[in-house]
């Protein structure tokens, strides 16, 4: 967090306050401490969420930000980021596989099919428009019910590649 905090230029004399509360809201105070690679999935979230709010931004950009952590780890998450974005103006742009978590804080969504937007609203002029019930329905009916083949990234081709040339 200090190194994030320098290169985000957080000024000098708020840095170990700033710090300690966030490391404190994410309940990770207690293991400020410890080597992150001894932290579980979860707790690497939650330090990554205290991360990109130490500079205090105008505009975050999450990905997938609440992905693997447990519900009441979840709510808390979203609770300080919608309190974030009103009480010091931040806009927030998320991805998230969660339709019931987009369709609780999102003012504005756009939903993509295929790399391209083929709608976008609030949450209720998108269940309104294909008569849903649910969000993960109106998304459902707006990009079809066929389960999606899931292509390697780059990365996951050069895994594949040192493996090979590994054993040789």
């Amino acid at each position: 967090m200090e190194l994030h905090a320098v290169l985000n230029r957080v000024d000098p004399r708020e840095r170990r306050e700033r710090i300690e509360k966030l490391l404190r809201f994410v309940e990770l105070w207690d293991r400020r401490a410890d080597f992150v690679k001894r932290f579980s999935g979860g707790m690497r979230r939650r330090l990554e969420i205290a991360r990109a709010l130490l500079h205090e931004p105008k505009i975050m950009f999450l990905d997938e930000p609440t992905l693997g952590l447990d519900p009441q780890t979840r709510n808390h998450i979203w609770s300080y980021i919608e309190n974030l974005s009103r009480e010091r103006d931040v806009t927030v742009f998320f991805t998230t596989h969660y339709m019931e978590e987009a369709d609780r804080v999102a003012d504005e969504i756009a939903v993509i099919d295929h790399g391209k937007i083929v709608a976008q609203g609030s949450p209720a002029s998108l269940k309104e428009r294909v008569q849903t019930v649910s969000l993960e329905d109106a998304f459902i009916a707006l990009t079809g019910h066929a389960i999606r083949d899931e292509e390697a990234s780059s990365a996951d081709h050069m895994r594949q590649l040192r493996k090979i040339w590994g054993r040789r």
